[in-house]
């Protein structure tokens, strides 16, 4: 792995350069959301509804309008008078090869989505009515002058508790507050294997809800072409193609008067992969007033207002013979998807990687989507394999420990062998190709697992408690099978490289550039990546589900080879030549057994000017790559926690911390590692620290800033030990898996069994996330309670979850 590369290098696959753009960013040179402006810009304001549920009686807008500035005071009436239609999300999973969860009772039912609502608020924040000013203050103001008369309802915040039948519902006409209820597997066979199993555990968990908080609130800008009628929006998305289709469907436009433009990204995590109302309501507004219209949230807004993830209720059982084999899953999994269906993506896939990279004969796992008064859920990094990789974990740790049988072994004996690759697991997901003991046993050699125990008992010579644990995990790498990439060679020296995904933080500019550097040998700094702009985009879908670098190896690596052929051709011709004796090397092409040669840019001149070329050698050197994938990447591997606890005071604090993951190939292992250590740190941060806490009793959001919603700082960070692993893939040329979420992925069950190892001694066998220093405290205190209980004869009641 070579390091310290510079921009005028001609780096390979594989070496570790550092990312291009860092120096832009870091000098402040970066034009994010709210950096963009127009000349004559005004400004919005959302009045958001103080209520989880009620009926909207009336908007007065006449104190707001009387303001100075203010321009005007648009409501959900409006709206629809206007013509404005729902946001078409795209609910399902959208990967070729993802199992898909269908609803046992026809269609699922799918919430109309508008912009406001006509009719009432559904959750706490729900953007009313809209005011628009000539100065961002104004604006505010007339926000908080507009009066909404508003009759409270009743309301539900959490799923389970929103399908009883007295719930009130969420949509008015629904047959019930469940969007989706569909299964998959054998139910016969997995009740049989129950009726015979030896040993059987259970988990009833919550894997709460979380929000994304990405450095950049979000923010759009959308200017109108009064002659035209064409709108441009701006804002910062995963998406710029979909947020296209749907803005054009919300605005009845067609899509070629509409224009999406994301410059850079200040984080996304899957929080901004959904369109937003307010996307749509500045392009709405700007086409009402003929003036760019400029809306920017605050973070109290985004606490209230963004696209939520996790969020999942689920009751587990898992059955094993006399030794530890593991013989079914059976799970009803439930995910609060809150106000409106944005998508199922994270319930579906968690349901059809329930059974992990464990050889599980049959499963049967019930996926149901609930609606609540709580703003939707989406994907979020990792988007559902977090919470069936915590599930299946937990799951084997206490099958360990109720039974007596030994962690890493119990694992070993149930791991997927690699000679039985490729493999259909007991829900019907065909994994491609694996090293899953490979992986397991490295983490385990990094962690000094078998050590650990000396390390346990001098922790307790000095009053500590010590844990640690091994997680195993896979994940898909799917999403929109659709990518699209042009490659030109323009003669002044520069390649184009335009293509349909859009990074957030993930180094594309560098990466990709890496693949066009190793295909032509050119320079770093010679590589123009294009992205963010449906004008110069015409398709693609953007990055989620670890789809950018697997689809852009293939699109870009396609368009190059047909340019190298071409260029080779052209090198024939004017070297007279046969195009077979034309060897690249070093970016030169050169006439075997000659000393001449040409580099490419010379030959994109040659063929942008030479008349004497064949007529198919003409035209420049340009290639364009349209491909629908129809395979998807498994990326998995395994992490070992170690963790340190002081009974006194219950703070935790992680002393160890190896991740090895399987990314199938690395183009860049420097951004790989940094992508790891992100991953894991967004996994730390749920599983000790970050919770969307809404009050039961008011449906406020509690944890409405950063004074409330605790976030992982530095400090408590350990020094993560990242190890790539490199088992090609079997599904793309580059034999590329994904290395964006893997950190994320067992990081949950890893951090909490670790911690409920520690705590053993006490009795404790089970925490629910986020686990803090007080929660480890109290359960301390209670089992030790619960067990000088115990040794009278009597027991303690069980404590009600919150």
């Amino acid at each position: 792995m070579k390091q310290g590369w510079d921009a005028s290098a001609s780096p390979k696959i594989g070496d570790a350069v550092p990312r291009k753009e860092d120096q832009r960013l870091l000098l402040g040179a970066g034009q994010f959301g709210d950096d963009r402006n127009a000349p004559g810009q005004v400004y919005a304001a959302m009045v958001r509804s103080p209520h989880p549920h009620a009926r909207i009686l009336g908007v007065d807008a006449s104190a707001a309008l009387a303001l100075p500035g203010v321009l005007c005071v648009l409501t959900g009436a409006d709206a629809m008078a206007d013509g404005l239609r729902p946001i078409p999300h795209s609910v399902a999973s959208t990967g070729v090869l993802d199992v898909h969860v269908r609803n046992e009772s026809g269609d699922p039912f799918l919430s109309d989505h508008r912009v406001l609502p006509l009719d009432k608020a559904r959750y706490i924040g729900e953007a009313v009515a809209m005011v628009v000013a000539e100065t961002r203050s104004a604006a505010r103001d007339g926000a908080e002058c507009v009066a909404v008369a508003y009759e409270p309802l009743d309301f539900t915040i959490q799923a389970t508790q929103a399908r009883d039948a007295d719930a009130a519902l969420v949509h008015d006409g629904a047959p019930q507050n469940t969007a989706l209820d569909g299964a998959l597997g054998d139910h016969a066979a997995v009740e049989a294997a129950f009726a015979q199993a030896a040993h059987a555990v259970k988990l009833d968990t919550w894997i709460q809800r979380v929000t994304g908080v990405p450095m950049e609130p979000r923010s759009a800008l959308a200017v109108p072409d009064v002659a035209s009628g064409r709108i441009t929006l701006m804002a910062g998305g995963g998406n710029v193609v979909r947020q296209k289709r749907e803005l054009a469907a919300v605005l009845g436009a067609p899509e070629d008067d509409v224009r999406v433009i994301a410059g850079d990204v200040g984080g996304n995590f899957g929080t901004r992969n959904a369109f937003y109302v307010e996307f749509a309501l500045v392009a709405w507004a700007a086409r009402r007033l003929g003036r760019p219209v400029k809306w920017t949230a605050d973070r109290s807004e985004s606490f209230l207002s963004d696209y939520q993830g996790r969020d999942l209720e689920a009751q587990a059982e898992l059955a094993l013979d006399e030794d530890g084999r593991f013989l079914a899953l059976r799970s009803v999994n439930t995910s609060n998807i809150g106000a409106y269906s944005v998508s199922f993506g994270p319930l579906t896939k968690g349901v059809e990687l329930a059974t992990s990279v464990y050889a599980i004969p049959c499963a049967r796992v019930r996926g149901r989507a609930v609606y609540t008064n709580t703003p939707p859920t989406n994907s979020y990094r990792s988007s559902g394999r977090p919470e069936a990789m915590f599930i299946m974990e937990r799951l084997i740790d206490m099958a360990a420990r109720q039974h007596g049988f030994d962690r890493v072994e119990i694992r070993r004996r149930n791991l997927i062998a690699r000679d039985a690759l490729p493999y259909t697991n007991a829900l019907g997901l065909t994994y491609d190709s694996g090293a899953y003991e490979r992986t397991m046993d490295a983490a385990l050699a990094r962690g000094a697992w078998s050590t650990f125990e000396a390390r346990r008992a001098e922790a307790r010579a000095r009053g500590k408690l010590r844990g640690i644990a091994v997680a195993n995990y896979i994940e898909i790498a799917s999403g929109i099978p659709r990518e699209r990439c042009e490659v030109s060679v323009d003669p002044a020296g520069r390649v184009d490289v335009v293509i349909g995904t859009l990074s957030s933080g993930q180094g594309h500019a560098t990466s990709f550039a890496q693949l066009v550097t190793d295909a032509f040998g050119v320079r770093l700094d010679e590589v123009n990546l294009i992205t963010g702009d449906t004008d110069r985009v015409k398709a693609g879908g953007g990055s989620h589900a670890g789809r950018s670098m697997r689809l852009a190896g293939v699109v870009i690596g396609k368009a190059s080879a047909e340019i190298i052929d071409k260029a080779r051709r052209i090198a024939a011709h004017a070297m007279e030549g046969r195009a077979e004796q034309i060897m690249l090397r070093d970016g030169r092409f050169s006439l075997e057994g000659s000393n001449r040669s040409l580099g490419i840019f010379d030959l994109a001149t040659l063929s942008e000017t030479s008349d004497a070329l064949p007529p198919d050698l003409r035209g420049g050197l340009s290639s364009v790559c349209d491909e629908v994938s129809k395979s998807a990447g498994f990326p998995f591997g395994s992490h070992v926690c170690e963790i340190e606890i002081d009974p006194d005071t219950g703070v935790p604090e992680i002393v160890g911390y190896v991740a090895v993951d399987d990314v199938g190939r690395a183009i860049n292992p420097l951004i790989l590692h940094g992508q790891a250590h992100g991953a894991i740190t967004q996994g730390l941060g749920q599983a000790l620290f970050e919770k969307c806490h809404y009050d039961s009793g008011s449906g406020q959001l509690i944890a409405g800033s950063f004074m409330d919603y605790a976030m992982p700082k530095a400090a408590a960070l350990p020094r993560y030990d990242t190890i790539i692993s490199e088992q090609p893939a079997t599904t793309n040329p580059l034999g590329v898996r994904a290395g964006g979420e893997g950190g994320t992925t067992p990081a949950l069950a890893v951090i909490v069994n670790a911690i409920v190892d520690a705590l053993r001694d006490h009795g404790v066998t089970h925490m629910e996330m986020p686990v803090t220093a007080a929660s480890i405290w109290e359960a301390i205190h209670a089992a030790d309670a619960a067990n000088a209980l115990a040794s009278t004869g009597f027991s303690a009641p069980r404590r009600p979850r919150t």
